[in-house]
This record gives C-alpha cells, sequence and structure tokens, in this order.
C-alpha cells in the first residue's frame, strides 16, 4: 500500500481521535511540531532524539520540541561551542581532521528510552533473529533512498517493500562532498571534507533526511543495513577523503587525517541512531578493496573500526561490506578467489570478532565469470561462515536483470547452511511525487514490474515455505 492508504487504514482500525496520534505514527521528536498525545493502548516512546513513535505499552512521554538547529565547532584544542544559527541554514559540525566532535554542556540533549536488548536484530546460530523470529530473511538494496527529498517518496517506497515481504534494506549512509553546495540549495549532501575543517550536515537537506528513513522504516517493520563510505567515487566515498587528506584510495585505511574524520562521522551518525530498532546493522564500507596491500591493512583497519562503534553501540551488529574476494577453500582459483581482487583475505576476516556477520557480493559480467559459476561463490562463502559459526549475508547480486540468470543463485543461497539472507541489487518504484521511476542500472527489480514476480514474489514464497 501507499503511504497514504497506510495511513487511512490504521486510522479506521483505531479510531483516532482530533489531536492524537495513530499507532506507530511519529509523535515527537528533534524538529517535530505535531501533535504528542496517542491514541489509546499507545504511548508516545522516544526511539532516538530525532523520532518518538506511537508505540504499545508505557514509556516516558515526548517532550515538546521545536524546530532550531545548531552549529557546533571543534577547533583543534577539542573544545566545542554551540551557537544559534537560522533554521533556514543547513545546521553542521564543523571538525578538523585530527579530532572527534564533542557536545558540549550548553548542547541540549533529550532523554531516550532504550528498548530491551530483544527488540534489536541479532544472529541466532547460522540466522539472524528479527522481532523475536529466527528465519532466512529477503531484502533488497535501496543506496538512493537517504537521497530523497520527499517524505512521502520514502513511505511510499517502503510501503511498497513491506507490502511485497522484504524486511532487510540496504541503504547509503554516506554522501560526501568536497565543495560547499549554496545555502540556498537543496542538495543533499551529508559531509563536507576539508582540511581546514571538515562539516557535518546535520540540517534538512543533510542527516535529517536520513532521519526520516530511520523512521519510516520502523513505522513500517524494515531493518536497515546503514553504510560509513563507499570504496567506489560515487556519493563522495573514498575519494573525496583522498581530495581533503592525500594519499590514495589505498592509503586511506591507515591515513591518519581521513580515519580521523571517518570516526567523526561514524560518531556523528551511530549517536543518531543507537536506540532505533529500525537499525539492522551497520557498515564498515560499501565493497571495500586494497589491491597489492598486505592483507593486513584491511584486516587490521575492519577489526579497529568495528571495535570502535561496538565501543559507541553495543545494541547493534556490525559488518564489513565487503564482497568476500580471496582464497577460500573449494574454490577453483578464478579470479575473484585470488588475493589481488580485493587485497584481502575474505575467510581471514571471519575472524574479527567485532563483526557480527560476513558479506558477499556476486557479479559474473564484472568479474570475467560464467552465470553458472555463481552457484560455487554462493555456496562456498555459506560452508565458510557455517565452519567459523558466524552468518553469511548474500548482501548484493546481478546479472543482467534476468531470472533465469539470478533465481539460481538465490536457490542455491536459500538452501545453503551458512547463509542468513540475501538482498538483490537493486529495488525500484515509481515515486509519487514526480510519477516518476528511480534509478535503472541494467538490474533493477521494478515494484510489480517485468520480473518481479519471479525475482521477488516467489523468492519470497519460497522463504516462506522453507521457514513457515
Amino acid at each position: 500500500m501507499k503511504s497514504h492508504e497506510v495511513a487511512s487504514a490504521l486510522a479506521l482500525l483505531v479510531g483516532v481521535v482530533a489531536g492524537q496520534k495513530s499507532a506507530y505514527e511519529q509523535c515527537g521528536g528533534i524538529g517535530y511540531s505535531g501533535a504528542t498525545n496517542c491514541v489509546s493502548g499507545y504511548t508516545c516512546t522516544s526511539w532516538n532524539p530525532y523520532y518518538y513513535q506511537c508505540y504499545p505499552g508505557t514509556s516516558t512521554p515526548a517532550p515538546s520540541t521545536t524546530s532550531t538547529t545548531t552549529r557546533v565547532t571543534t577547533t583543534p584544542t577539542s573544545t566545542t561551542k554551540a551557537t544559534s544559527s537560522s533554521t533556514t541554514k543547513p545546521s553542521t559540525t564543523k571538525v578538523t581532521s585530527s579530532t572527534t566532535s564533542k557536545s558540549s554542556s550548553s548542547t541540549k540533549t533529550s532523554t531516550t528510552s532504550v528498548p530491551s536488548s530483544a527488540a534489536f536484530a541479532k544472529t541466532n546460530g547460522l540466522l539472524f533473529n528479527i522481532d523475536g523470529v529466527t528465519k532466512y530473511w529477503p531484502g533488497t538494496n535501496c543506496y538512493w533512498c537517504g537521497f530523497l527529498t520527499s517524505n512521502g517518496d520514502v513511505d511510499a517506497v517502503f510501503a511498497d517493500m513491506a507490502a511485497a515481504g522484504l524486511k532487510i534494506v540496504r541503504v547509503w549512509g554516506f554522501n560526501d562532498v568536497n565543495t560547499l553546495p549554496s545555502s540556498s540549495s537543496t542538495t543533499v549532501w551529508y559531509q563536507y571534507l576539508s582540511a581546514s575543517g571538515s562539516q557535518i550536515n546535520t540540517g534538512t537537506n543533510g542527516l535529517q533526511r536520513l532521519d526520516y528513513v530511520v523512521s519510516s522504516a520502523q513505522a513500517h517493520g524494515l531493518k536497515l543495513i546503514i553504510n560509513f563510505v563507499n570504496n567506489w567515487s560515487d556519493y563522495g566515498g573514498m575519494n573525496a577523503y583522498v581530495n581533503a587528506f592525500g594519499g590514495s584510495t589505498l592509503t586511506w585505511y591507515t591515513n591518519t587525517a581521513a580515519q580521523s574524520q571517518y570516526r567523526a562521522y561514524i560518531k556523528a551518525v551511530v549517536s543518531r541512531y543507537s536506540t532505533s530498532t529500525a537499525v539492522f546493522a551497520w557498515e564498515l564500507a560499501n565493497e571495500p578493496r586494497c589491491s597489492g596491500c598486505d592483507t593486513s591493512v584491511i584486516y587490521n583497519w575492519a577489526a579497529s573500526t568495528s571495535q570502535y562503534i561496538k565501543s559507541l553501540d553495543s545494541n547493534h551488529m556490525v559488518t564489513l561490506g565487503d564482497e568476500g574476494f580471496g582464497p577460500l577453500t573449494g574454490g577453483d582459483g578464478s579470479y575473484p578467489y585470488q588475493t589481488s581482487a580485493g587485497g584481502y583475505v575474505w575467510q581471514d576476516n571471519l575472524n574479527i570478532t567485532t563483526l557480527d556477520f560476513a558479506t558477499f557480493h556476486l557479479y559474473p559480467d564484472s568479474w570475467g565469470q560464467p552465470y553458472d559459476w555463481g552457484n560455487l561463490w554462493v555456496s562456498t562463502h555459506g560452508a565458510a561462515c557455517a565452519a567459523a559459526n558466524k552468518p553469511c549475508l548474500f548482501e548484493e547480486y546481478g546479472g543482467n536483470n534476468n531470472c533465469t540468470i539470478e533465481n539460481p543463485w538465490q536457490k542455491t543461497a536459500l538452501s545453503t547452511k551458512g547463509i542468513a539472507a540475501d538482498l538483490f541489487w537493486q529495488f525500484g518504484d515509481t515515486l509519487p511525487s514526480c510519477n516518476c521511476q528511480t534509478s535503472q542500472d541494467g538490474n533493477t527489480v521494478f515494484y510489480k514490474q517485468g520480473n518481479w514476480d519471479c525475482m521477488v514474489t516467489d523468492h519470497v514464497a519460497a522463504i516462506n515455505s522453507a521457514y513457515p
């Protein structure tokens, strides 16, 4: 159902009283100015400072909030000062490459109610437990969801995903720039990178867009994988850090200034959603590679970064986001099974205790492999995860947008011990704000169009049959 249909259905079900919010609707949070009372049986519950929701039961009521923004500046001496700024300008956190932003005592904070540990997604043996249910889960990728400027578009897309039976959604939690957009620009950007002082945009065209994605996911029962940086130059990525702090994408992993800012950004994002049950997991990077590097480079970076995230947030899982390259028992020695492909040994990364599950991707066209080879790729990764007693997420896959190519991979994944979920690349939809379609990159599966039934409907049905 579309968002307006969901709202209408809820209104009919609960008999909304004027001035009250329906079940699971937003009822408070920074920047929110609507009603804070919920219908009978529901209480306005804080999931994070930016999102309060009418949730069954009782909790601390949401305080009234105002739509003010602050600009927080961190100086080289690590002092932080909050000053008022116009609400028409993006709110930014300015940090230097060698320091991490801290909130001063004058910065207003909100008390949040932390859900019980059972409410957060977690591993259970070789599978994932979501909302108390342990099974194999279907999902998709929606890198562009956080860049939509219409709340209605986000709601419509997530309503369609939920109606289809999809559960895990992977989104980009980064959008880096090296040139600041004009103050009047509506362009969405999350972080400005500069050696003279980087800025994290917490304004309406910044992380508040991601705030809405998290809140809408919560309302629609979806779980998000939120990624912190891109190996590729799309939406800034590691190359934007290189432009600001020097070096190369190969030295990014050990560049002190780049890593300091990267961690400052991680802290800014994680702190916003550390109590949100809509977050499935934090992800270090999209397809990190360090070809030609010693394999210890990515291993050490992944170990230290995941440990840092765990120190900030003990509620959520953490994963790497890699493609699965390197030598692997049962492999055929082809290019993807070689260390040179990514500069790491995927199987070694399974030993990092602060990574809760492993990821791998599959694109035979890009890797010069036949489509049938994909079944070996899936099964060998599953076997390695089973041996390590750590779940595998089949996180991305695509093959010329063809069901006869990709359906066998889905069936192999579902029947392979060690594989806990799969996320096809990528979900497509028609946005109500413009009546236009989202990105078509050759692998997009559009909602209820073309190969939707054979790629999504039939696969979800097969999963439900295997896990009734």
